[in-house]
């Protein structure tokens, strides 16, 4: 029976964002889809039970906690090491990219993107530290490097100047099936979130290179031009690096119209996105753009950018923009508030886009890369 390990240590309980999604969509297929492979999850932290998706699954807690760059360090370097030694697996799975560099078992990380290099004013110094001083060596070290879209293969292949034929790309996915809502329930949302009025959103972290600041400033102007009651809803975690965002949402002349709602309900979010104008998503640097498929499966037509993975993504279903341009993103919202048109057929090709990436491919590809690494 071949053994794969598996770093499972985002799999958190009601706290799965973007690559706790990733590892939950991924390692649930190939758990059941390779009932003959005896997989080792490793979790820093007691583990919730939904996630041990088969009996093939044998779950291992190694403490401390790695949440801290030394930690990352202690955890990867020696307590991943010794497990390894214990339990020989043929490869080791890392989902998030960190690897051990201590370990002669064949290792395969998924490196999503390397924002890190590009804009690592965005980080605190030792968390900037880590990531750059360590993935260099990741992907040096490991035997296949897994990535998600073209865009982030060509990046790392050139900024760590690693052959491009050790990198493969596997696709993030979304479900497949189109949410729709009535009416009533997103008229609801719009009285709670929106006091009744039409509105944008924006989904993800409250991460500068998301671009926040610039679509606030976009939103200032276009109620400017528009003199419209709308509003902007933006939704996503904060974090220490969010202050620039806040600060820049304390100088809006409309931000009594834009609203820093934090996380909401899952069960809430679909149907809030479904029923805005548009969803924003004019990021900076994106290693794929989950969001902007979430959207097209809301029946939402999409803004986004015109640069890194987002156009690979969106493919011809959404108005493109330079981020850091802030009338063009002003103008953007402008065009798409006015022209119902515009709105339908981004909506329609929006619904063809999204039915192109599935997890089920995901994880046949991923399934894929370690098999040409084990056999």
């Amino acid at each position: 029976m071949k053994k794969v390990a598996v770093n499972t240590r985002l799999l958190l309980k009601g706290r799965l964002e973007g690559l706790g999604t990733y590892k939950h969509e991924v390692l649930s297929r190939l758990v059941t889809d390779h009932p003959d492979v005896e997989f080792h999850f490793i979790f820093d932290r007691p583990f919730d039970e939904e996630f041990i998706y088969g009996p093939n699954v044998v779950p291992h807690v190694l403490f401390p906690q790695a949440r801290h760059p030394f930690l990352y360090i202690w955890w990867f370097n020696y307590c991943i090491t010794r497990l390894l030694k214990k339990i020989k697996p043929d490869v080791f799975l890392s989902p998030d990219g960190y690897l051990s560099l201590r370990t002669s078992v064949k290792q395969i990380p998924v490196i999503h993107d390397i924002n890190f290099f590009h804009y690592p004013q965005y980080f605190s110094f030792w968390v900037r530290w880590y990531y750059n001083t360590f993935f260099p060596q990741f992907a040096k070290k490991a035997e296949k490097i897994l990535t998600i879209s073209e865009f982030s293969k060509a990046d790392i292949a050139k900024s760590y100047r690693i052959d491009p034929s050790k990198i493969e790309v596997a696709y993030n996915g979304v479900e497949q099936t189109p949410l729709l809502f009535s009416m009533e329930d997103k008229e609801i949302l719009k009285e709670k979130y929106a006091k009744g009025s039409s509105y944008f959103i924006s989904v993800g972290a409250l991460y500068p290179r998301k671009n926040l600041s610039n679509q606030m400033k976009a939103f200032d102007l276009f109620k400017e031009s528009t003199g419209s009651d709308a509003k902007f809803l933006i939704v996503g975690q904060s974090y220490p690096e969010s202050d620039s965002i806040y600060e820049t949402h304390s100088q809006l002349k409309h931000k009594k119209d834009v609203k820093l709602l934090g996380r909401i309900p899952r069960n809430e979010l679909d149907i809030l996105v479904s029923g805005a104008i548009a969803s924003s998503y004019v990021s900076n640097f994106e290693g794929f753009g989950l969001p902007v498929l979430e959207a097209m499966r809301c029946g939402v037509p999409v803004i986004t950018s015109n640069t890194s993975a987002l156009p690979e993504v969106a493919g011809d279903a959404a108005l493109m923009v330079d981020p850091s341009t802030v009338n063009e993103i002003a103008e953007a919202y402008e065009k798409i508030y006015n022209d119902v048109s515009i709105r339908q057929s981004l909506v329609e090709k929006g619904n063809h886009q999204f039915k192109k990436f599935t997890w089920d491919d995901t994880a046949k590809k991923v399934w894929e890369v370690i098999e040409s690494v084990v056999l």
